[in-house]
């Protein structure tokens, strides 16, 4: 797969790491010349320049590239290279970075966003996570606001337990995606039996998220 990210900064060099570690392409833009000759970026391929310019993203021959990261510390930034991405050279999938909450709301179709990474607020859904058993907690917003990933840790008190996950009345629009026990992650299916300090995680929309959080939270009583 080949990959663009805008920004070299420590999030932008840490995905471009990630990548090419799993045999990736990837092609940093950066303002900064400097950045091209970090050490531990040699298999990543530069292109010095403002990825906000249509210049520049034809110069990288954009339109061959599978998927844009917008990975910058200024949102205005970020927004800019997802539109063009989109509108411009036809990529198939965009993935904006969100420095500020307050700006999440403009992280959509509209700027040719598919997928919104807050990092404030996934920091703030890891910490809720990790406290809050027993209530859903919403993970990650995909598909420009359409699609949420959530995730729901069974409290070992809870009438879920030794019920079968196909037994069990989910709302439309909700899928299982995995669940997670004893650290070990697996695909669940419908003979599965929920044990106490399960984490799930579904996918759901903004109308199933209530209630999927009320069919969870009445089997909790």
């Amino acid at each position: 797969m080949k990959v663009m990210i805008a920004g070299a900064g420590s999030v932008g060099s840490s995905i471009a790491r990630e990548l090419v570690i799993n045999h990736h392409e990837v092609l940093l833009i950066d303002l900064q010349p400097e950045m091209a000759d970090r050490a531990d970026l040699e298999a990543v391929k530069w292109l010095i320049g403002d990825a906000c310019e249509l210049a520049v993203l034809q110069q990288a021959r954009l339109e061959e590239y599978d998927v844009v990261v917008s990975a910058t510390g200024d949102d205005k930034v970020n927004l800019v290279v997802s539109l063009l991405a989109k509108s411009e050279f036809g990529i198939r999938r965009t993935v904006g970075r969100v420095n500020n909450p307050k700006n999440e709301w403009m992280f959509d179709d509209a700027w040719g966003v598919d997928v919104a990474v807050s990092t404030p607020r996934l920091m703030t859904a890891l910490v809720e996570e990790a406290v809050e058993v027993g209530d859903l907690v919403r993970l990650l917003t995909l598909k420009t606001g359409e699609v949420y990933m959530v995730e729901f840790t069974v409290p070992h008190d809870s009438a879920l337990i030794g019920r079968s996950i196909g037994r069990i009345s989910w709302p439309e629009d909700t899928t299982m995606m995995a669940v997670v026990r004893d650290k070990t992650p697996f695909p669940p299916s419908a003979d599965d039996v929920i044990e106490g300090g399960d984490e799930i995680f579904f996918i759901t929309t903004p109308g199933a998220e209530p209630l999927l959080r009320r069919t969870l939270r009445d089997a909790t009583r």
